[in-house]
C-alpha cells in the first residue's frame, strides 16, 4: 500500500481519530471520573445559585470542553480557570474559548487538581461521584478560605452542610466557613 492510496489515507485518518478518541474517554477515566457533559441550564442555574459577581476567580475542576468556564466568563463576567487532566480536553476547551472572544478570561491548565494551588478560587466547581469529593474535602479544606463557595453538581460533600440546595437540578452549594 502506498501513501498515495485513497485506502491507506482513510486508514490513517481512522486510526488518528481512534486514538483521539481514546484519548478523549481513557485519560479521564483512568483519573477516576470519566468525562460527562453538564447541560448548560444546569450550569446557570448553579453559578446563578453561587450569586457569581464580575470579577470573581471560579475554577472548574475537571473542566472537560470548558462549558462551564465559557459560561461563567460570559454571562457572569467570572475569570474562569479549569483544570483538565486530559490534553485533549484541554485543546478542545482552549480552542472553545479562542473562538468564543474570551482568551483573556478563560484559562485551562492540563493537570490533576491535587497538585493545584486554587487557594485563591472564590468559586470551584466539581461534578463528580460521592467517592471521589470525599477525597477532594480534605484538600479543599486546608486550600480554600473562608467564603469560597462549592458548588458541587450531583453529590454531596459528606459532613458538609449546603447553604443552597436545588432539588430538581441535584445542586449544592457549600460555604467555607459555614460548614
Amino acid at each position: 500500500m502506498s501513501i498515495e492510496n485513497p485506502l491507506f489515507i482513510l486508514c490513517i485518518f481512522a486510526v488518528i481519530l481512534l486514538v483521539l478518541y481514546l484519548l478523549w474517554v481513557i485519560i479521564p477515566g483512568l483519573s477516576g471520573l470519566p468525562w460527562i457533559p453538564t447541560r448548560p441550564l444546569r450550569i446557570r442555574r448553579a453559578l446563578e445559585l453561587a450569586h457569581i459577581t464580575p470579577g470573581e476567580i471560579v475554577y472548574d475542576l475537571g473542566s472537560g470542553d470548558g462549558r462551564v468556564l465559557i459560561l461563567a466568563a460570559r454571562e457572569f463576567g467570572a475569570q474562569a480557570v479549569g483544570i483538565e487532566i486530559s490534553p485533549i480536553h484541554c485543546i478542545v476547551a482552549r480552542v472553545k474559548a479562542l473562538f468564543g472572544g474570551l482568551k483573556n478570561k478563560v484559562t485551562i491548565r492540563w493537570a490533576s487538581f491535587y497538585k493545584v494551588d486554587f487557594s485563591d478560587a472564590d468559586v470551584i466547581f466539581i461534578y463528580m461521584t460521592s467517592r471521589e469529593a470525599a477525597r477532594l474535602r480534605p484538600y479543599l479544606e486546608r486550600q480554600l478560605r473562608s467564603g469560597t463557595r462549592i458548588i458541587s453538581i450531583s453529590c454531596e460533600i459528606a459532613g458538609w452542610q449546603p447553604v443552597e440546595f436545588n432539588r430538581e437540578e441535584l445542586i449544592f452549594i457549600y460555604r467555607m466557613g459555614s460548614l
